[in-house]
């Protein structure tokens, strides 16, 4: 056994990396324009229940003001503002654009007339809403350039979509990185064979461009083109060779040809240079059960749900290694935790 293998297969046993988590930005209601302090003395207290989340009150606080004064100036806006924080999109939108007639010079209104049509499903009609207010706003608020550039995805208009990424993240639009970060968006959004040629344009633009040959072995990956994924992730490796994801990806890739011996190995150094995901111990738990090590299999997969206790994947082969031990009871424990989670995460979708 490898010097490597032993410090690495220590450091299963001892538990010796840290973990730190991070959470997913969701699209927010833009900052409030200068525009946006008229009367706003009025509206004191819904804003005060709507920064409190308390979306409710405050539209009834609203309605109850409405009631009182319909004509009242700003009402529209900030019934609109309520809707949209509570999620209800299609109300927001007729409000909102009551609003943006009252005062069309109101850019927080329009900019929230252009999420809301795109969140309710009208990427069409967010378009030119959101491209008036990147005029205003040229990169003042990040979720709304980049649901323009989504937008321009949904109804195939790729060349505006790039141009909207390229804004975003402040590269020229014809350089390689613009069609690097459009590929990555088209293929999040699963438009793949447009994202397999933007990201192609970026690899003929700047072959040595770090996370081109990356996205394009993910890309393969997903449509199970094996050999043509693990050309990529080497590529990548060969201009990017400190980049964990890249080991772990490639990894993957040889596990789905049965070299598993070549899959472990690069865990391994996925793991090295990054300790803070559970992707590499989970695939490096299925791979040891495959290779018959199933203790350290176990050793792994425990490892990962010390970092993520509530993933059912490590769960679920976690039962399954136990069982394979002879450890009924645990692996009946670890089964039943492993379907009580993929339930509960069901339900909320």
């Amino acid at each position: 056994m490898s010097l490597l293998r032993v410090i690495f297969i220590f450091v299963l046993v001892t538990g010796g990396f840290s973990y730190s988590a991070g959470q997913a930005a969701t699209p927010s209601a833009p900052d409030k324009s200068s525009a946006a302090a008229v009367q706003s003395s009025n509206f004191e207290k819904s804003r005060r229940l709507m920064d409190q989340g308390k979306y409710d009150e405050a539209i009834a606080q609203l309605q109850g003001l409405s009631a009182k004064d319909p004509a009242r100036k700003g009402l529209a806006r900030e019934l609109g503002t309520a809707y949209y924080k509570k999620g209800d999109y299609m109300k927001a939108v007729d409000l909102l654009k009551k609003a943006t007639g009252e005062d069309p010079g109101d850019n927080e209104a329009t900019q929230l007339l252009g999420l809301s049509y795109y969140l309710s499903g009208h990427p069409a009609e967010a378009i030119p809403l959101l491209d008036k207010v990147q005029t205003w706003f040229s990169r003042a608020n990040v979720d709304a350039s980049y649901v323009l550039g989504i937008c321009y995805i949904q109804t195939k208009n790729y060349p505006q979509a790039r141009e909207a990424f390229a804004r975003m993240f402040d590269v020229p639009v014809d350089s390689a990185a613009s069609y690097l970060f459009t590929a990555r968006m088209l293929f999040r959004q699963e438009f793949d064979p447009i994202a397999e040629e933007h990201a192609q344009k970026a690899v003929a633009l700047d072959p040595k461009l770090p996370l081109a040959h990356y996205l394009l072995g993910e890309l393969y990956l997903y449509k199970s083109r094996i050999p043509e994924a693990i050309a990529e992730f080497e590529k990548e490796l060969a201009i990017n060779p400190g980049h964990a994801a890249t080991y772990y990806k490639l990894a993957d890739a040889y596990t789905h040809v049965q070299k598993f011996d070549d899959a472990e190995r690069l865990l391994q150094r996925s793991i090295w240079l990054d300790a803070t995901s559970t992707g590499p111990y989970i695939l490096m738990g299925k791979v040891l059960e495959k290779k018959g090590e199933t203790e350290l299999a176990v050793r792994a997969l425990e490892h990962a749900l010390a970092m993520d206790p509530n993933n059912p994947i490590p769960h679920h082969l976690l039962g399954e290694a136990y069982r394979e031990l002879g450890k009924s009871e645990d692996a009946a424990r670890e089964l039943k935790i492993a379907e009580q989670l993929t339930e509960s995460q069901n339900a909320k979708r």
